[in-house]
């Protein structure tokens, strides 16, 4: 499926040269046959996504070509999509607001979560720019997009009681007496070495 509705568009050339959605699923069903030249995961994954977002800009009233697609209807396309989601978020006068292991269910809203959400984007942003698309112009990459995601992040963990800060990563153990690393703790501990043997009479 083509993500452009315009075939006049400069982003149409590089995408699926107007195959149907049937015809892309089907490619990639061959591919999964154990051909050297199948896509991962997340190819898969970005070509879905690109070809929802065609579809999202095709169903739009009045339709959108790429090239007037703005970061204000990203935005629209991810608040859509809030209705497929399956994160409880809850409001600010739920008593189970900041409870992150709620006892009893309530009547709170499904919302896509913000990792998925923030997820999609870095797709479709690949996905744009891989199809033809200036990365200055990238809509996905519009700081409206950026606000949005950040304030979703930090709703949902006020609403959830959870944290999304990143988890430092735990830098590797170094052995004692590695001296390919050239670290002063790894040899600091190396005790001297001993006294010449005595020369025999």
């Amino acid at each position: 499926m083509d993500l452009s509705a315009n075939p006049d568009s400069p982003l149409s050339g590089g995408g699926n040269g107007g195959g149907s959605s049937s015809s892309i699923t089907s490619s990639l069903s061959v591919a999964s046959g154990g051909t050297p030249q199948s896509p991962s995961r997340y190819e898969a994954q970005k070509r879905r996504d690109w070809n929802t977002f065609g579809q999202y800009l095709r169903n739009h009233r009045p339709p959108l070509s790429l090239a007037q697609c703005s970061g204000a209807h990203v935005l629209e396309f991810l608040r859509y999509l809030d209705q497929f989601g399956k994160t409880k978020v809850h409001a600010s006068a739920c008593p189970f607001f900041g409870h992150p292991s709620p006892p009893a269910p309530c009547p709170c809203p499904l919302r896509q979560a913000w990792g998925s959400l923030d997820a999609l984007v870095g797709r479709l942003r690949a996905a744009y720019e891989e199809n033809g698309g200036s990365p200055e112009s990238n809509p996905f990459a519009a700081r409206a997009v950026r606000l949005y995601l950040r304030e979703v992040r930090e709703h949902q963990a006020r609403a959830r009681g959870v944290s999304y800060e990143k988890k430092k990563r735990k830098k590797p153990q170094q052995l004692a007496g590695d001296s390919s690393s050239g670290s002063f703790h790894g040899n600091q501990h190396q005790p001297p070495p001993g006294p010449p043997p005595a020369a025999g009479c």
